[in-house]
């Protein structure tokens, strides 16, 4: 598994391989499969987050009672046309609660990376392929942009909200989002890799503060920024701009924050939005069922 940004773009300007092919070849070589093999299983992959997003129900609630129906809210608004961000963003956004809340109600989803951050990547890759019309094919391997992605920030930080808050998560998430954007919009190597870098100085220090414990508040709406952080970085990284900071030590300042946030801020359900009197009052409440 590659442990660095500056690793693939050598090996993209070395080989001539773009960098899902890349991280196809090391899946094959892992794995011990066929590229053809390697590619199926991830468009399987792929069909499961549209499986997801098509199956959403906006009659069912989480067990808590917490998590259910806004993703059909936002869906109501879009068609009727009052969400200022406009129809594409409110898709995303639409997209990404509805997975969100899929997932709190024990529905069938992908972790990617985490489960309390299933809506990122679904969300930008699902509405981007329905706006933009990109063929099937060239989404696994905007996905294979993202595994490659996430396998850096797991060998240099972590996409555990128990090892580095939300930042690991939503943040994580937001970066793999953003590297396979740039891909789908023709960057390279090095736009990928700023795309991802700049997603994630926007989301430096998150904190993991699950109200009652729970992956539900905040963390359904949370996937939303994560959504529209990754659009907007990528845009900028294939514009031209770039990190200031190298990607590779981008991720590892994440690392070093994670390891400073207070393990009340790192899914215990003990520190920020879960230790408000509304966070209180609800985890005793849930305590008396």
């Amino acid at each position: 598994m590659y442990q660095s940004f500056q690793k693939i773009i050598e090996t993209e300007k070395s080989t001539g391989k773009s960098f899902w092919q890349i991280i196809r070849d090391d899946d094959c070589k892992e794995m011990d499969i066929t590229p053809e093999e390697a590619f199926r299983k991830m468009e399987k992959m792929y069909e499961a987050m549209r499986s997801a997003d098509a199956s959403y129900d906006p009659s069912l609630s989480s067990a808590s009672g917490l998590v259910g129906g806004d993703g059909a809210k936002v869906a109501s608004a879009r068609r009727e046309g009052t969400l200022l961000c406009g129809s594409f963003l409110g898709l995303v956004m639409e997209k990404a609660i509805k997975m969100g809340e899929s997932n709190a109600c024990m529905r069938r989803i992908v972790a990617a990376p985490t489960a309390g951050s299933c809506g990122v990547l679904p969300a930008v890759f699902l509405s981007l392929e329905e706006e933009k019309h990109f063929p099937v094919e060239e989404m696994v391997k905007a996905l294979y942009v993202s595994a490659g992605i996430g396998g850096i920030i797991s060998q240099r930080a972590s996409v555990s909200g128990a090892a580095g808050g939300c930042q690991a998560e939503i943040g994580a998430a937001s970066a793999m989002a953003a590297g396979g954007v740039a891909f789908l919009l023709g960057g390279d190597g090095e736009a990928i890799a700023h795309a991802s870098a700049m997603a994630m100085k926007n989301l430096l220090g998150l904190a993991c503060d699950p109200v009652a414990g729970l992956v539900e508040v905040p963390c359904v709406k949370r996937n939303v920024i994560g959504a529209v952080n990754a659009l907007t970085s990528a845009d900028l990284a294939n514009a031209g701009i770039r990190s200031k900071i190298p990607p590779d030590e981008v991720f590892d300042a994440m690392r070093n924050v994670g390891r400073m946030l207070p393990d009340d801020l790192k899914e215990t359900g003990k520190g920020g939005l879960a230790a408000t009197p509304t966070g209180i009052a609800f985890k005793a409440n849930l305590e008396t069922f």
